[in-house]
């Protein structure tokens, strides 16, 4: 891969991020202590709060996890082994990376993996 390339990556990925910080703001507050609402009263209304704090909890693991990924995919572009597979280390195919620019796999190794 190219320096122009690994430029590119490198943008969407930096991009990436910043999309990530903008939406922890709006995570934090559905993650916060459930506070019942008064107007309604009841189990239901206790178990509909506790599934919204444990939808907007999941969600925050999940960006937290792709935030990771991106920093390690970054980590990968300075040190020369974006792209590569950690399990074979064949080039990973563009088609992939164009569609998820964090993967650490090939197609093959992916499929082995289960």
């Amino acid at each position: 891969m190219n320096d122009a390339e690994l430029g590119a990556f490198r943008r969407r990925l930096l991009q990436l991020g910043e999309e990530l910080v903008s939406l922890e703001d709006t995570a934090r507050r559905g993650s916060q202590t459930v506070e019942l609402d008064q107007s309604s009263v009841g189990r239901l209304s206790r178990i509909e709060a506790l599934q919204a704090q444990q939808i907007a909890l999941d969600s925050d693991r999940r960006r937290q996890h792709l935030q990771r990924a991106i920093e390690g995919a970054l980590r990968r572009i300075d040190s020369g082994d974006f792209g590569y597979c950690f399990v074979c280390d064949r080039e990973i195919e563009r088609a992939r990376l164009e569609t998820d620019p964090t993967l650490t796999r090939c197609i093959h190794c992916a499929d082995h993996a289960g």
